[in-house]
């Protein structure tokens, strides 16, 4: 269900706001497989230490509660919640 367009370079540079320390290289202009990857990465807490990892529910809970809480527009926020439902939906299907 696409509620709307996404704009993955504007998309983008809003995640890059939010979470201000991750280095996300776009390669050869490619924001939409650069934020689709940054956040298959955060649901599966890869970037942090494997003994310490939360699970991909706890992950997508807390991405959406920043994303939530940041000071970005609504329009903004209702964008990277889709991507976000949408990485974990392919994430759950990878499960079944």
């Amino acid at each position: 269900m696409d509620i709307t367009v996404i704009n993955y370079g504007a998309a983008l540079k809003e995640y890059r706001l939010i979470w201000n320390n991750r280095l996300l290289a776009t390669t050869a202009g490619n924001s939409e497989q650069t934020l689709k990857d940054a956040i298959k990465r955060e649901l599966l807490d890869e970037n942090s230490h494997p003994r310490i990892r939360k699970n991909r529910y706890e992950k997508y809970y807390s991405a959406v509660n920043r994303i939530i809480s940041s000071e970005i527009p609504n329009e903004a926020k209702l964008q990277l919640i889709q991507v976000h439902n949408q990485i974990m939906e392919n994430l759950i299907g990878e499960i079944k």
